[in-house]
């Protein structure tokens, strides 16, 4: 794996563009090639992947990435940063770089039409802290030909994503992504190889995407129950979805037709216990539409 950005080309390429990172859309750029090698590594990639990266910035996970995967969607929200990239990977990549499609675009609202050419079937990104959970989840809903990804998040929201039932970070990121996929910690990332510095660590995350765990009932009632259950978690199931099912008696109808204790708490649930839940919606009630 040659030709990757160490922090001297990230700065003068940042320069030439006149790109200066922002908040606004939680660029920090990776400018050491030893990280960009270790993501590559562990997302497992082979030739027939085609992998989608989200937030490619000034190019160094992609120019890691071009090397060993069939193709490379990269989206990118900043027309600078966008417009750069293909230039980037001509310079850097070589005969690489023919493989390499770059979209202008939105991650948050791309669709699967604008990413069939070839279809994705690998995510690997350096994801924006502020959108991580949202992305990830965004993805996995429009794009069914996602098999496996690794991504490389705030460590705060690593620990969500992987959190077990009990946990004390088990929440809503947890349950969701386990909907579409199992997942796993794959290491820590320290600061020091973003510019700028964050004043967090991050987390790797990788996943490896399996079939839903009930087909009779849709995502969204599932997800509907989820949402109910965690913006309320001190309390009781009971308590908590009575909103969701018209009362608390109807609420603990259905979560005992479900099998669930009425006096648990969101936390304790799998994804699996969710999903009864919601196939046990009260009929006549907005939760069983």
């Amino acid at each position: 794996m040659t030709g990757l950005l160490g922090p001297a080309e990230i700065r003068e390429l940042a320069a030439r563009l006149g790109v200066a990172p922002t908040k606004k859309l939680g660029q920090n750029f990776v400018h050491d090639p030893n990280t960009v090698r270790r993501i590559v590594t562990a997302a497992g990639l082979t030739p027939d992947d085609v992998v989608l990266e989200v937030g490619p910035g000034l190019g160094s996970l992609t120019l890691g990435l071009l090397p060993v995967a069939g193709h490379v969607h990269a989206v990118e929200i900043d027309p600078a940063l966008a417009g750069a990239l293909p230039e980037t990977a001509a310079r850097h990549a070589g005969a690489d770089a023919d493989r390499l499609t770059v979209h202008r675009a939105d991650a948050l609202r791309i669709t699967a039409a604008e990413l069939a050419d070839p279809p994705p079937t690998a995510l690997v990104a350096n994801l924006p802290y502020n959108v991580a959970v949202p992305v990830v989840l965004h993805l996995l809903a429009v794009l069914p030909t996602l098999r496996h990804g690794l991504v490389m998040v705030q460590k705060e929201v690593a620990d969500r994503l992987v959190a077990g039932p009990g946990s004390k970070v088990y929440g809503i990121p947890s349950v969701k992504l386990a909907w579409y996929a199992h997942a796993r910690g794959a290491g820590k990332v320290p600061p020091n190889v973003f510019w700028p510095v964050p004043n967090v660590d991050s987390g790797l995350v990788a996943f490896t995407c399996h079939e839903p765990p009930r087909t009779d009932v849709p995502r969204e009632r599932v997800f509907a129950v989820v949402d109910a259950a965690f913006a309320q978690r001190r309390k009781t199931l009971r308590a908590a979805l009575a909103g969701w099912a018209g009362s608390a008696d109807r609420a603990a109808a259905a979560l005992t037709a479900a099998g669930v204790d009425p006096g648990a708490r969101g936390e304790s649930l799998t994804v699996e216990q969710f999903a009864a839940i919601a196939a046990s919606a009260p009929v006549g009630t907005p939760a069983a539409k």
